[in-house]
């Protein structure tokens, strides 16, 4: 291990989640120090509280700045905020103190990447009603990162191993999100797709466009979208050398890219994208009433920094019960530490 080693940011999401015990659990890994330099951003408390209900013999080092940590197998250096009095969080509970708590290690997280203290960032769940309880009206980590970095042009990709999408809207009703479907976005998403993956070390991305409506409007019988907005799109997207294909119907479009023929799928809205990622990475086991698998990575394309995070919510329902599943964050501090070096 050397210093070549980026240093990723670990914001861990709110203190009554899961976000601090998945954190420590993959920070378990000795593998994990081979990749990265990791970096907690959170209060010194609720971690070693984490490390209490987990009943992981790893030591905390508490630091004011990156250049304080140790980065060794069996210490988790956390930038200690000293914003969660461990007397004060409830797990399981939202709480306006727990979302402030969240939205200041985000915030931190993302100064000290602009400021190139850290080489990439990684986001733990928060809650997105006890953020706004707090006062930041924020529909999700996305749109944080956007407003503090500067970034107009941006979206969510979902990651499973070689299953992608990418989302041309994400937090709005449904109602807006087939308002949203306009050419310029369709094309800029699969702008920000084509060169994201080509960072991942895909040298001929191939995108597949998932239709918004049945059948893909079925010649504007169901719709007109697709003709009007997506197939222009397309066709601009082509025009400028890309491999892109469609609008594909969505009920094949995803079975086509598990059998290899896409890299990525453009999808118009959240559930489009949401729902096929999670049915491949999240496996539930109903005898144990567990979660067996809870796999894939979000990452937020056209910022100035990176960012990757774990593709689960904050899990109240078994917060503080030593019983989360780390796959995702330790795919997502992976990751992070794969692009800050690409």
């Amino acid at each position: 291990m050397n210093n070549a080693r980026p240093i990723v940011g670990i914001s861990v999401g709110d203190p009554g989640g899961i976000g601090p015990e998945v954190t420590v659990k993959a920070l378990a890994s000795p593998k994990v120090f081979e990749q990265c330099r990791p970096l907690v951003i959170g209060d010194a408390s609720v971690v070693r509280d984490a490390l209490r209900f987990t009943g992981l013999n790893l030591s905390v080092n508490a630091v004011a700045s990156p250049e304080q940590g140790i980065y060794k197998p069996g210490v988790v250096d956390v930038l200690d905020m000293g914003n969660m009095p461990i007397d004060q969080v409830r797990y399981g509970v939202v709480t306006p103190q727990q979302g402030k708590a969240s939205f200041e290690y985000i915030a931190k997280n993302i100064e000290l990447a602009m400021t190139c203290h850290i080489d990439a960032t990684v986001t733990g769940p928060i809650n997105k009603a006890a953020i706004n309880e707090a006062g930041y009206h924020y529909a999700g980590h996305t749109e944080i990162y956007a407003e503090m970095t500067g970034t107009r042009d941006y979206a969510m990709m979902l990651a499973e191993g070689n299953f992608r999408v990418a989302h041309v809207s994400t937090h709005v009703s449904l109602r807006e999100a087939c308002d949203r479907v306009k050419r310029e976005r369709v094309l800029r998403v699969t702008e920000l797709s084509y060169d994201a993956l080509l960072k991942l070390g895909i040298a001929s991305p191939r995108i597949g466009v998932a239709g918004l409506n049945p059948h893909c409007g079925e010649g504007g019988l169901f719709g007109t979208e697709d003709e009007r907005e997506i197939k222009p799109a397309i066709a601009d997207a082509v025009a400028k050398g890309m491999n892109v294909t469609g609008p594909v119907p969505p009920d094949t479009v995803f079975s086509k890219m598990a059998g290899g023929m896409f890299d990525l799928v453009v999808v118009m809205y959240h559930d489009q994208g949401h729902i096929p990622i999670k049915l491949k990475g999240f496996t539930y086991d109903e005898k144990n009433g567990q979660w067996g698998a809870v796999a894939g990575v979000n990452i937020t394309l056209g910022l100035p920094i990176v960012r990757v995070s774990v593709d689960h919510g904050t899990a109240f329902e078994i917060a503080g019960q030593g019983k989360a599943n780390p796959d995702s964050m330790l795919d997502s501090i992976e990751l992070a530490a794969w692009l800050a070096k690409a």
